[in-house]
């Protein structure tokens, strides 16, 4: 089974690819692929420089391209989990392979800045217009069809978890959704 995770900053979905993980998933990044690339071509690691690249290799080789990255390292003998989705076109890619499912995982925005508050990452945003920008190019706004796609990624999501209450109620949640899935 190839599980994929779209949806905002901070929005709970490393909490379902743990548990994937510890359901034995192998676990593939396409963010991880891009930040490779970066490395490769010695561009900044930041989230601007990254989401740049990302789009700049989309429109050079298609929407897919960094699916397609991660296609080759998927074996068809074990069960996957992909992070990072944000364009329809890795999606496609994703279909192709078989017994593919997309998780769209969303919370509310207050909800998220708290989080991020907490888990502290240097890299996060620090104000609450900070994740609204972020999450406005994310999902879209001012962006190509090779670029941020977040938006139509998560409308694309066969089922869906509501991160709107606590760890708990979201580990229950996801617990709920994976007995549905079968995994």
């Amino acid at each position: 089974m190839i599980i994929g995770v779209t949806g905002p900053i901070a929005s709970g979905k490393s909490v379902l690819i743990e548990m994937l993980i510890e359901k034995g998933f192998i676990s593939f990044g396409l963010s991880n692929e891009v930040r490779e690339e970066a490395n490769k071509q010695g561009i900044a690691i930041n989230r601007k420089a990254l989401q740049d690249l990302g789009n700049a290799m989309r429109e050079k080789y298609g929407s897919g391209y960094w699916a397609e990255r991660i296609a080759s390292k998927i074996s068809a003998d074990k069960n996957h989990v992909i992070d990072g989705i944000r364009n329809p076109g890795e999606i496609e890619v994703l279909k192709k392979l078989g017994n593919f499912v997309l998780i769209g995982v969303d919370a509310p925005v207050e909800k998220r800045f708290q989080w991020i508050l907490a888990r502290n990452k240097d890299s996060d945003p620090k104000t609450l217009e900070e994740i609204r920008a972020i999450d406005s190019r994310d999902r879209g706004a001012g962006e190509l069809s090779h670029g941020q796609q977040s938006a139509k990624c998560y409308e694309m999501a066969d089922v869906f978890i509501q991160n709107d209450g606590s760890f708990e109620d979201l580990a229950r949640k996801v617990s709920e959704l994976l007995e549905t899935i079968k995994c």
